[in-house]
């Protein structure tokens, strides 16, 4: 059966009252095809940077991560996010496990090049890393139990002589994740209904000139940039079928196909969407 990786945004995930809407949804989904769960905690992480008295930066939606910013990261991704989330799936009965992209060497990375911006401007990400490859072994091998394994985006970069963890943007491992695992599908939940046009309604389809459009047209969020560059390139890789949704609506108890959203198809996937 087809596997399904879902990326939550941490927005959908800060209270418990949130988390347990959400690990619900996560029961209904994985009782009916294998699941995977990534998910992020940037509005977590910026709590905890402020009680460290440590200013967050971002750039275009990527977080420059210094290596207080990292100790922070970690400690909360792979930390208290990851595992709240686990014990609240785990209490409805979901047979969740927690990990990261270090786990088994699921995830290794290697140091981001300097972020070119829009206006020109070249930035250093600090420790962030970009997914070299995915090893999906341990993915595979609990999703074969029926398992949820329930992924932070935390990786390593296996080239250093101490092997060096590095902030994953969540978006990228969920995009990464899926095209390692075969003929997978995934939906990227957050707190908006998809991709919107120049008048705030949400694009139905896309495809990878679309969403080259959505980024020339200027309208997208810093975190939209970020999200739609990662999809482009999980389209390329080969997933098959992509959705940004309102995860909002997906824990009210909607059904998935029922969620409002974006679709991000190949081209010629999108082609045959359209005249169907």
């Amino acid at each position: 059966m087809t596997p399904l990786v879902l990326k939550l945004g941490g927005e959908l995930l800060e209270s418990a009252t949130d988390r347990g809407a959400m690990a619900d949804a996560i029961g209904r989904l994985a009782a009916e095809r294998p699941l995977v769960v990534v998910h992020g905690g940037g509005r977590a992480i910026d709590v905890e940077l402020a009680r460290r008295a440590i200013a967050p930066r971002k750039v275009e939606g990527l977080r420059v991560t210094d290596a207080d910013t990292l100790e922070v990261a970690v400690s909360v991704l792979a930390g208290s996010a990851n595992t709240a989330l686990v014990a609240a799936c785990v209490a409805r009965g979901v047979a969740a496990v927690g990990l990261t992209g270090v786990d088994a060497g699921t995830s290794p990375s290697t140091r981001s090049a300097a972020h070119r911006t829009a206006a020109g401007e070249t930035v250093d990400l600090g420790f962030v890393g970009n997914p070299a490859t995915v090893n999906a072994a341990l993915v595979d091998a609990l999703l074969a139990q029926r398992f949820v394994p329930v992924v932070a985006s935390i990786g390593f970069d296996s080239d250093s002589e101490e092997p060096q963890l590095l902030n994953v943007n969540a978006d990228v491992m969920a995009c990464r994740l899926a095209a390692a695992l075969r003929d997978s599908e995934l939906v990227i939940a957050g707190t908006t209904p998809g991709v919107l046009d120049a008048d705030g309604a949400s694009v139905p389809l896309l495809d990878e000139e679309g969403i080259d459009a959505a980024l020339a047209l200027g309208t997208a969020t810093a975190g939209m940039i970020a999200k739609l560059s990662a999809c482009r390139q999980a389209l390329v890789d080969g997933v098959a079928s992509i959705r940004i949704i309102d995860g909002r609506a997906l824990a009210s108890g909607a059904a998935l196909s029922q969620v409002p959203g974006t679709t991000l198809l190949a081209a010629a996937a999108a082609r045959l969407e359209s005249t169907s």
